[in-house]
C-alpha cells in the first residue's frame, strides 16, 4: 500500500537545482535546463525517507518492495514548482502560480545554490560571485507576504461576518485559515501564540502580517538544501548554516548519477548511504565522475538528498513510522505478507490514529490494539513510537 500522507515542496529561485533534486529524489523524467523557469507547471512524485524496518528484529527481512536489507523507504509526496524570484508574492514571474501549488505542502525544501553561480532572477554569474545566503530569508519572506495577502483579499468576509450576534472570531479565522492547507489543530496552536483583538475591524494590516507569519512558521517550516554542493565553497555552507536555518549540503546532479549507476547495475548503493560500492565495469569517464561524486559524499556524509527529505519529515514534522499488521505473531498481513505497509504520523499519534490512516472504516470500527513486539495489549491512549509493530483489532476487519 502506498500511503501518501504528506507532500513536500520544493522551493528556490529559478535555475537553483529544483528539478534536478526532483529527478533524482524521484526517478520521474522531467525536464531541467541552465535558464530560468524550465519548470513551468508543477511535477509530482513519489520520493521516500528512510529509517530501519522493524524486520531487523527477526531471523528474516521482511517481503515489502520498500525494504532493502532492513532499509525501509517510506513513500512520501515531491512536488515541484516553478521558481521565485524577488515580489513573487505580488504575481513577478510565476509567482501566484508557484505560491497557490504549495497550500497542500507540509513542508517546504529551499533549494539554494550554494556555488553563489546564479542571481536572485537564477541567472548565471561567475561562481562566487552572488551570496546565496540571501537567498534563504527570501523564500521565507515571499511565502509570508503570500498569505498575508490571502487573508487581506478574505479579510473583508470576516468582518461581515462579524455583525453576526453569534460571531466567533476564532471559528472565523478557522474557517478562513483551513481553506489553504492548515489543520485545525495548527490554526488553533497559531490564534494561541499570537495576541489580537476580538474585533475584526480594528485589526490593521500588520496584525494580519503577523498572523501569516506564524501560520506559515506552524504549517510550512523551511528547510535549506545547499544544493551544487560538489562545487561550492565550504565557507559558503558554513555561512548558510550560519543563519540559524536547518541547512543539508546537497549534491542532487550526485545522487541522480548514483541512482542511474545503480540501475545500470555497475554500483551498489541506497539513497543515503555514505559511500557506493563499485560492482561493475566502468569507462574511464564514469569512474572519474564517480570518484568525484564520491569526494563529495566523504566531505559531507553523502549526497544530501535523502538526508534532507529525512530532516523534513522526521526533524521539522515530527513524525514516526508505524507498522500495521493483522497478525501480531508473524507481523502478516491477511495474505501472509511480512510488514508490508508502513505509515507516517505525527509524533504523539495513538493506535487508534493509525488505524484512521489505514481506512476511515477501521477507525471507525476500532476496538483495541496490540504490540506486536510484546504481543500484549496497549492503551488506547498509548503514544506511537518509530518503529512500532501494531495489531489493530476492529469490527471492519
Amino acid at each position: 500500500m502506498v500511503s501518501l500522507s504528506l507532500s513536500l515542496a520544493l522551493a528556490g529561485k529559478p535555475n537553483a537545482g529544483k528539478s534536478t533534486f526532483f529527478r533524482a529524489a524521484t526517478l520521474a523524467d522531467v525536464e531541467t535546463g541552465n535558464y530560468p523557469f524550465t519548470t513551468i507547471d508543477p511535477n509530482r512524485g513519489v520520493s521516500h525517507v528512510r529509517t530501519e524496518c522493524p524486520c531487523l528484529a527477526r531471523e528474516e527481512r521482511c517481503d515489502s518492495d520498500n525494504c532493502h536489507d532492513g532499509i525501509r523507504f517510506v513513500p512520501v509526496e515531491l512536488l515541484d514548482v516553478a521558481g521565485l524570484v524577488p515580489g513573487a508574492h505580488e504575481g513577478r514571474g510565476l509567482g501566484n502560480q508557484f505560491l497557490d501549488a504549495l497550500s497542500n505542502a507540509d513542508c517546504v525544501i529551499n533549494v539554494v545554490d550554494a556555488s553563489g553561480a546564479t542571481n536572485a532572477e537564477g541567472e548565471p554569474v561567475p561562481t562566487d560571485s552572488y551570496d546565496p545566503v540571501q537567498d534563504v530569508d527570501f523564500i521565507q519572506q515571499e511565502m509570508d507576504l503570500w498569505l498575508a495577502g490571502i487573508v487581506d483579499r478574505n479579510w473583508e468576509t470576516v468582518e461581515r461576518q462579524s455583525r453576526s450576534p453569534n460571531f466567533d472570531l476564532e471559528d472565523a479565522l478557522t474557517e478562513l485559515l483551513t481553506g489553504f492547507g492548515a489543520s485545525e489543530p495548527k490554526v488553533a496552536s497559531t490564534l494561541r501564540a499570537v495576541d489580537y483583538s476580538d474585533d475584526p475591524l480594528s485589526w490593521d494590516s500588520d496584525d494580519r502580517e503577523r498572523l501569516a507569519r506564524e501560520l506559515r512558521a506552524r504549517t510550512k517550516p523551511i528547510i535549506v538544501a545547499a544544493n551544487k554542493a560538489d562545487t561550492a565553497s565550504t565557507e559558503n555552507i558554513e555561512r548558510l548554516r550560519e543563519t540559524g536555518s536547518r541547512v543539508t549540503p546537497t549534491t542532487a546532479e550526485g545522487e541522480f548519477a548514483l541512482q542511474q549507476a545503480m540501475n545500470a547495475g555497475v554500483i551498489e548503493y541506497d539513497s543515503g548511504d555514505p559511500d557506493f560500492t563499485v560492482v561493475g565495469d566502468l569507462t574511464d569517464e564514469q569512474e572519474r565522475g564517480l570518484e568525484r561524486i564520491r569526494t563529495v559524499m566523504s566531505d559531507w556524509g553523502g549526497t544530501g538528498v535523502q538526508e534532507t527529505l529525512n530532516t523534513a519529515v522526521y526533524d521539522l514534522l515530527d513524525h514516526i513510522t508505524a507498522y500495521p499488521v493483522q497478525n501480531e505473531t508473524k507481523w502478516t498481513d491477511g495474505q501472509g505478507v511480512v510488514l508490508p505497509d508502513a505509515f507516517l504520523l505525527p509524533r504523539g499519534s495513538t493506535p487508534k490514529d493509525l488505524a484512521y490512516a489505514v481506512h476511515s472504516d477501521i477507525g471507525d470500527g476500532y476496538l483495541h490494539a496490540v504490540d506486536a513486539r510484546s504481543g500484549r495489549r496497549v492503551s488506547d491512549e498509548y503514544e506511537l513510537e518509530e518503529g512500532d509493530v501494531i495489531k489493530i483489532v476492529s469490527t471492519a476487519t
